[in-house]
C-alpha cells in the first residue's frame, strides 16, 4: 500500500511539472495572440497580418515574454507594436535602428518618426531601449545578454552595400550563448544564380545560411508559414513590384495585388552553448 501512495504522489508531481511550463506557455501565447488584435495597432499594419502572420512567425521563433530581445532594423516599428507591449515589464526590447550620425536625409526622417512614434505612448513603448546599427556601430546590446535577435527583410539591404558580415557579427555578439537569431528575408528563386548584391530584393536561402554559419550560427529550423507559391520573383521592379510598394503604381495594380507580398524564408539560428 506505501508502495503504491509513493507512486501516486510521484505520478502527480511529475503531472504538476508537467502541467505548470503548457499553462505557462498557453497564456503567451493568448496575450500575444491579445496584443495582435489589439486596437492600438496602425491599422495598415494590422492589414499586413495575412502576409506577415506574426503570431505563427514569431510562435514559431520561440519568442517569450521574459526574454530580452533585440530587433533590428525596426523601420517604422510593425513588429514594435508587438514585441514591446508584449516584452514590458517581464522582458526587454531593443529597437536597433539605424545610424544617426548619417548624413541620409531619408534615414534621418525615419528615425524621427519612430521617435516620435514611442513618445506618443509611453504606455506602450515607455521601456523600449533604441541603440544604433550601422556598418561601425554594432553595440546593439549588451554583449552575451539578449536571448534572441530577430530581423525582418533586412538582409537584402545589408549585402548592396556590402556590411552584411559586420552586422551578422553584431548580432552573434549580442546574443547569450543558446540565444536564438530568427530571420524573415525575401526568398529568391533557387534556380536563379545568387546576386551577392541582392539588388532585386530577393536573398538565396543558402545565402542566408552561409552568412550566418561564417558568424558561428547554427541553423536549427525552417518555416514556410511566410511563403507565398503565388510569388515567381520575375517582377519589373524585383520584390518592390508587389505590394506594400507597388512600385509600378497603377500598372498591373491588380494583378500584383492578388499575388500579395513576397514569398519569404524564416529561418531559426541559434548560437552555440558552447
Amino acid at each position: 500500500m506505501m508502495a503504491k501512495k509513493i507512486r501516486l504522489l510521484l505520478a502527480g508531481a511529475v503531472l504538476v511539472c508537467t502541467i505548470a511550463p503548457i499553462a505557462a506557455d498557453q497564456n503567451a501565447a493568448a496575450g500575444l495572440k491579445a496584443l495582435i488584435a489589439g486596437d492600438h495597432r496602425t491599422p495598415k499594419y494590422a492589414a499586413r497580418d495575412k502576409y506577415r502572420h506574426p503570431f505563427e512567425t514569431l510562435m514559431f521563433l520561440g519568442v517569450r515574454p521574459e526574454m530580452s530581445v533585440v530587433e533590428i532594423w525596426p523601420g517604422g516599428g510593425w513588429y514594435t507594436e508587438i514585441l514591446a507591449p508584449y516584452l514590458k515589464g517581464s522582458g526587454k526590447y531593443y529597437a536597433a535602428h539605424r545610424n544617426r550620425d548619417t548624413k541620409d536625409a531619408r534615414i534621418l526622417k525615419f528615425i524621427e518618426r519612430y521617435d516620435a512614434k514611442l513618445a506618443a505612448r509611453p504606455d506602450l513603448y515607455g521601456e523600449v531601449i533604441v541603440t544604433e546599427l550601422s556598418r561601425t556601430k554594432g553595440a546593439i546590446a549588451p554583449p552575451g545578454s539578449a536571448d534572441m535577435v530577430l530581423t525582418f527583410r533586412n538582409i537584402h539591404n545589408w549585402m548592396k552595400f556590402g556590411f552584411e558580415t559586420p552586422i551578422f557579427d553584431a548580432m552573434y555578439t549580442a546574443l547569450k550563448p543558446g540565444g536564438i537569431l530568427g530571420v524573415v528575408e525575401h526568398r529568391a528563386d533557387p534556380e536563379e544564380f545568387p546576386d551577392p548584391q541582392a539588388l532585386s530584393g530577393y536573398v538565396h536561402e543558402e545565402q542566408v545560411i552561409e552568412m550566418a554559419e561564417a558568424a558561428g550560427f547554427k541553423l536549427v529550423g525552417k518555416s514556410e508559414v511566410n511563403a507565398n507559391p503565388a510569388d515567381k520573383r520575375d517582377h519589373p521592379e524585383g520584390v518592390w513590384t508587389l505590394p506594400p510598394s507597388l512600385r509600378l503604381k497603377d500598372k498591373d495594380r491588380d494583378k500584383y495585388l492578388a499575388i500579395g507580398e513576397s514569398d519569404r524564408m524564416t529561418l531559426k539560428f541559434e548560437k552555440p552553448a558552447s
